[in-house]
């Protein structure tokens, strides 16, 4: 039995121990409720900072000592690579819209009527050839006919521009706190290990940060490059089929594959375009095969270049890539694989960390 005066003490002491805990649990809440506005924000500058960082180290050669100075640049550069690719697509497609919106008013604008081939075509050729032959004869009733959906259409496609643009917009906010970030590269590295070896101990701390900073490189440069070789697949057929814009129809396959968003949004109303104004011959229907496949060709390569340099199997990459870009969107393409892979590494820690036959006999002993 314990005195009353130690049963007060412990007493006393567990409700110091409770109103602490309740404390910073409030503390923490009231923290996360003040900083989620720029959760998003800052996830995407230490994205950034981590993939742009080994710049950051190959320019020290010629600046060495100036870290402010090469972050700038980078940050400046960066701003010029994305910033201006973007404004000229956007004219482009602004300008095109209002030639396409002019000619369709004037009167002027005609669609080719389909060849009697169409109809033989498979399931659907009967179907394509009457809707082909009713916009070729009659395209404003067609447009008064499925007026509710082309509104629909309009109004998604207005929303998913207001989207890039906001989403452009925090990127380049993002570009610049990732910038302050990397001016001061080898302080967060330091903190980023201490922080690693608080949660998952001493001995996993620096295997952790550089687990994180090798997969998210890994899978940033694997979302570029599979967005440039796209750029480059389909940008060649367009030259060669000599469509309009071609280069910058290229670039927005580029940019589009950046932000995750399929390449069939810019494949297929060229497909369609192509089909319309050509008609349908073996060169059109090869060109279209081509592209169309060239369009889904991400979903090939992403098993191939995501899991590169990292030091867990690949499908452990692409499963949390797949699964957090589902779940969390593009910041989830980056967060997914980090999580999965640093999961996978502790689970395997804990495995391989299991006492021997020696250790459990002298356990046994004692």
């Amino acid at each position: 039995m314990l005195s009353p005066i130690t049963e007060r003490m412990l007493s006393r002491e567990m409700l110091d121990v409770l109103i602490r805990a309740g404390l910073i649990a409030v503390l923490a809440v009231f923290s996360f409720r003040v900083f989620v506005p720029f959760l998003d924000l800052m996830v995407w500058a230490l994205i950034l900072a981590v993939t742009l960082y080994p710049l950051q180290v190959r320019l020290r050669g010629p600046l060495a000592g100036k870290d402010g100075l090469i972050a700038t640049l980078i940050v400046f550069v960066a701003f010029v690579v994305v910033l201006v690719p973007t404004y000229l697509l956007g004219v482009a497609v602004a300008s095109s819209i209002e030639r396409g919106m002019a000619v369709f008013r004037s009167g002027s604008f005609m669609i080719p009527p389909p060849a009697e081939s169409v109809a033989t075509w498979p399931l659907v050729g009967q179907r394509v050839f009457d809707f082909w032959t009713q916009a070729s004869t009659d395209l404003s009733g067609l447009a008064t006919k499925f007026a509710p959906q082309l509104k629909q259409a309009g109004l998604a496609v207005l929303g998913t521009v207001t989207g890039l643009g906001a989403g452009l917009l925090v990127f380049f906010v993002a570009l610049i706190v990732a910038g302050i970030f990397m001016a001061h590269g080898e302080e967060g590295h330091q903190s980023a290990i201490r922080i690693a070896s608080r949660i998952s101990g001493p001995d996993n701390g620096r295997e952790i940060a550089e687990l994180c900073t090798a997969t998210i490189r890994a899978v940033a440069q694997g979302v570029v490059g599979i967005a440039f070789i796209q750029m480059l697949l389909i940008g060649i057929a367009f030259v060669v089929m000599g469509i309009p814009g071609a280069g910058l129809l290229a670039l927005a396959v580029l940019l589009i594959g950046i932000m995750q968003l399929p390449a069939t949004l810019i494949t297929v109303p060229v497909i369609i375009f192509v089909i319309v104004t050509s008609g349908v011959s073996t060169g059109t229907i090869v060109f279209s095969v081509y592209v169309f496949v060239a369009g889904l060709a991400d979903n090939v390569l992403k098993p191939l270049l995501l899991g590169r340099g990292v030091a867990v199997p690949m499908p452990v990459v692409l499963i949390g890539a797949l699964g957090g870009m589902v779940t969390g969107g593009v910041i989830g393409l980056f967060i997914g694989p980090v999580m999965l892979a640093v999961a996978y590494k502790l689970f395997w820690r804990w495995v391989n960390d299991q006492p021997g036959p020696d250790t459990l006999t002298e356990r046994n002993r004692s």
